[in-house]
């Protein structure tokens, strides 16, 4: 009986801990959506997770230069140190996590797929068709999946013309009510850059610059000619600002604007002209979420593909900041769950990874031990048996998680030596 209960101990697949993560970090998933199973551990282990759109790949940009974009954009962020999740949806079913032939799927558009945001989920999960995740859809799923950064190009915004049309995007209001932390490259070109970051301060939303100063970029250029609230000299910075707001349980999201590097800047005047043509076509030939593809695939043109060039490099560049802020951000949580000396976190708090750390459990503060029998069998009235005693409590259960995930890891336990002494440590690898 014995050598059972302890089987089912060496059985056991979830530790308390990892039990409690699940619990809260999946309270609100459903049959709709289906994590990757590499998600979900990241997730639940607080590993650093960037969300990533598909709209750019459906609806933002040619064959094959949209998957080749997309998938350059994953290999960015896991050589970072952090797992891209792709959001998208296939026959009616939303993933947080496509594999590289569901995003072939998505970027052939063989079949009908549909731009997708916050209130189109409802119609196209219940057709099931395909659809590519707008901002705004992605950061509602991204949030149901437990991922607090996402990465994307650039956000919609307070159309031209809106005090008439009343054309306001999605994004805005889902980031005054998701607390998720969208970087991209400020708001499109096309859109009235003013008016959105107004709208933005109305919703509640912190807007922030990374870089020296607070000029807030609008895609394809570095100057919209506005400045944002504030700016972050360091993606440890802006993590930083997302552990303050995580602590002040704000509903709202956060938007970190990234110039697009200074290489890759299209030459401001021709783009500002080809966005004024573009605009005044659209407004006698598109309505509604028509407009923004309209619009990016006329500057396109005009500018014989220059605009496509800069689009596709401020993206990578977005998801190389996005990863560090998200690496930045765990290493956070990991501290303030900590009991090490402020001088060694602050160390830690300092230091940059490229790849995810090796977990190192430290035992002690609850200790037992787990007794194998060796005897086959024990009878009731028998007064003494052999048995091998090794290393129990909270320690070895994490431990143990760990191993069974397939986690390289190191635990560290009180040792003993000549009976039950603890007079040294010992050190497991795993």
């Amino acid at each position: 009986m014995l050598r059972k209960s302890l089987g089912i101990f060496k059985d056991f697949k979830l530790s308390r801990m990892r039990f409690h993560l699940l619990c809260q970090k999946y309270r609100h998933s459903s049959s709709c959506i289906v994590i990757n199973k590499d998600i979900q551990e990241a997730v639940s282990f607080h590993q650093p997770v960037v969300a990533l759109e598909s709209t750019i790949i459906t609806h933002g940009m040619p064959y094959p230069l949209n998957i080749e974009t997309a998938l350059a954009v994953e290999d960015l962020i896991k050589k970072e140190g952090a797992l891209p999740a792709t959001v998208g949806i296939l026959g009616g079913k939303v993933y947080v996590g496509l594999s590289q032939e569901q995003l072939q799927i998505l970027a052939e558009k063989k079949t009908p797929c549909m731009k997708t945001s916050r209130r189109d989920f409802p119609y196209v999960l219940a057709k099931g068709i395909n659809g590519g995740t707008t901002v705004s859809g992605t950061m509602l799923v991204a949030q149901k999946a437990g991922i607090d950064i996402f990465v994307t190009g650039g956000i919609g915004g307070v159309h031209r013309g809106a005090e008439s049309s009343f054309d306001i995007s999605a994004d805005l209001t889902e980031l005054g009510r998701t607390p998720v932390t969208v970087v991209s490259a400020g708001v499109k070109s096309i859109l009235d850059v003013e008016r959105t970051l107004e709208y933005l301060e109305t919703q509640g939303v912190c807007v922030t610059v990374m870089g020296p100063d607070a000029t807030f970029p609008d895609f394809f250029t570095r100057n919209s000619g506005y400045k944002a609230p504030s700016h972050v000299e360091s993606p440890y910075l802006a993590a930083l600002m997302m552990k303050k707001w995580t602590e002040l349980d704000m509903a709202s999201g956060m938007l970190v604007a990234v110039p697009i590097p200074k290489e890759y800047e299209a030459e401001g005047q021709v783009i500002k002209d080809a966005i004024e043509i573009a605009v005044k076509e659209a407004a006698v030939s598109v309505r509604g979420r028509d407009v923004t593809p309209f619009v990016l695939q006329r500057v396109l043109e005009i500018t014989g593909g220059e605009s496509l060039k800069s689009n596709v490099a401020l993206i990578k560049n977005n998801a190389i900041t996005g990863a560090q802020i998200s690496v930045e951000f765990c290493k956070l949580k990991d501290i303030s769950n900590s009991s090490m000396p402020v001088e060694t976190l602050r160390q830690v708090s300092k230091s940059t990874t490229s790849s995810l750390a090796r977990p190192v459990v430290i035992g002690g503060s609850i200790v037992d031990f787990i007794a194998m029998v060796k005897e086959p069998e024990i009878k009731c009235l028998q007064p003494h048996f052999s048995c091998d005693l090794r290393m129990g409590g909270l320690g070895g259960l994490i431990a143990l998680q760990y191993r069974l995930s397939h986690q390289n890891h190191c635990l560290i336990l009180p040792g003993w030596r000549e009976g039950l002494g603890t007079d040294h440590m010992y050190i497991w690898s795993v």
